[in-house]
C-alpha cells in the first residue's frame, strides 16, 4: 500500500475551522489544477487538503496520459488506498463539524467508494470507473458530475443507474472527461463554470 502524504494544504486565518475538505487527484497527481481547486473551495472557515496518492509525489504531464494511468493502476489502484484514506477521514470527522470529500477522475471513484463513511458531503467529478461499483450505497449526500460522453462506455447508462441510488444527485455537462481543467485538451469553459457553481452550492 502506498504511503500517502499531504502535498498541498491551504489553511485559512480564523479562530475556528469548522469544515475540512479533502481533495483526491486524477491520474496525473497533485498538479496545478488540483492545487487551484484547493484555493477555489477554501474560505475563512475551511481548511482544504490535497491528498497525494503517489508516495513519491510524482506528477505527470497531460501528454503522458497512458503512462500516468498505468502508474496509478500499478502503484495505487482502487482498493489499496481505501483503508488508509478511511482512517484519515475518520480522524478528521472527530475534529471537524463537517468533512467533505471531493475527487476527480480516479480520485472520484475512490471518493465514491468512501461515500459510505459518515461524511457531510461527497463530490465525484467524472469518475468513469464508478460504473464498476454501482453496489455502493452512500451514507451522505453525494454529487456525481458527468461529462456529455466518455470513451469506451455509455455515460447515460451510468447516469440512469446512479439516479436510483439513495443520496445521489447526478448532473451532466457538455464536454469530455477533463472538462473542468483549463490545461486539459477537453476543457470546456461554460461547463467548468457551471460545475464549479454547482459544487459550491452543494457543499
Amino acid at each position: 500500500m502506498p504511503i500517502f502524504e499531504t502535498l498541498y494544504k491551504n489553511y485559512n486565518k480564523g479562530d475556528y475551522m469548522h469544515r475540512k475538505i479533502f481533495i483526491l487527484h486524477e491520474i496525473y497527481g497533485v498538479n496545478e489544477f488540483i492545487k487551484e481547486q484547493a484555493i477555489e473551495f477554501s474560505d475563512d472557515q475551511t481548511v482544504v487538503e490535497c491528498v497525494a496518492l503517489y508516495s513519491d509525489g510524482k506528477v505527470f504531464p497531460y501528454l503522458q496520459e497512458k503512462e500516468a494511468y498505468d502508474y496509478f493502476t500499478k502503484e495505487v489502484g482502487f482498493n489499496a488506498p481505501l483503508l488508509q484514506l478511511s482512517q484519515q477521514l475518520r480522524a478528521a470527522i472527530e475534529q471537524y463539524q463537517d468533512v467533505i470529500l471531493i475527487g476527480f477522475s480516479v480520485g472520484a471513484t475512490l471518493a465514491w467508494r468512501l461515500s459510505t463513511l459518515p461524511l457531510s458531503r461527497v463530490v465525484c467529478v467524472y469518475g468513469s470507473h464508478i460504473r464498476q461499483y454501482l453496489d455502493v450505497q452512500p451514507s451522505c449526500p453525494t454529487l456525481v458530475l458527468l461529462p456529455g460522453h466518455e470513451k469506451g462506455f455509455n455515460v447515460n447508462g451510468m447516469k440512469h443507474a446512479l439516479q436510483h441510488i439513495h443520496f445521489v444527485q447526478t448532473m451532466q455537462f457538455v464536454g469530455e472527461h477533463g472538462f473542468m481543467d483549463e490545461q486539459n485538451y477537453a476543457f470546456h469553459l461554460e461547463s467548468a463554470l457551471q460545475a464549479h457553481t454547482h459544487i459550491k452550492n452543494f457543499i
